[in-house]
């Protein structure tokens, strides 16, 4: 069984709570036996997957396989491209270097739920809605590297993984996956994030 779930805000990844007060995955009503196929922080929103597969957190979102994940980052300020370069090529932050990433500022801008709660906002400085694909995932890693380049993220949504999309699942509420959107999870080209 793997199921896809539109992560909210202020919900751990995991159903046993851990004293923080947050939200947990046992509220939402899941069949017996699935585990969190990776990890999203308690204040990132988004796809995350749900399996009772033994193996495919590991067949999924190690490194070595490739398989990309992509987020939505609105950010605070309004970079351009030029700005957002250093993250196509890998940046050093903490005590590694990123692997080469897909980046672009999306054009439209998208229209999001709004969050509860709301994110800070600061009259004198615009936010910026700016897509990222990587191949890895390490701890708050988007967070880092748009902070990174001088644009701090405000609210992080992971939008996809492999070729599936999130699309219009809404906060809350989860779907098992049908055979061909498994496939999807697997389809990108492990290669293709390059410049």
């Amino acid at each position: 069984m793997l199921i896809a779930f539109h992560k909210p805000y202020g919900v751990l990844c995991q159903f046993t709570p851990d004293g923080s007060g947050h939200r947990t995955l046992a509220e939402f009503g899941f069949p017996a036996g699935v585990y969190a196929v990776g990890r999203l922080d308690a204040d990132s929103e988004g796809l995350l997957l749900l399996t009772d597969e033994a193996g495919l957190n590991t067949r999924l979102l190690h490194p070595t396989q490739g398989h990309t994940r992509t987020y939505w980052s609105q950010v605070e300020g309004t970079p351009t491209l030029i700005d957002l370069h250093p993250l196509q090529d890998g940046i050093q932050i903490q005590s590694y270097r990123t692997r080469p990433a897909r980046v672009r500022v999306l054009d439209p801008q998208p229209e999001v739920a709004p969050r509860q709660p709301p994110i800070r906002k600061r009259q004198s400085i615009p936010t910026t809605w700016i897509e990222l694909e990587l191949v890895e995932g390490k701890n708050r890693q988007v967070r880092h590297m748009t902070a990174a380049v001088g644009f701090p993220t405000l609210r992080l949504q992971r939008r996809r993984m492999g070729d599936y999309d999130l699309g219009t699942l809404p906060p809350g509420q989860w779907k098992e996956l049908t055979s061909e959107e498994r496939r999807q999870l697997t389809l990108h080209n492990p290669n293709s994030v390059n410049h």
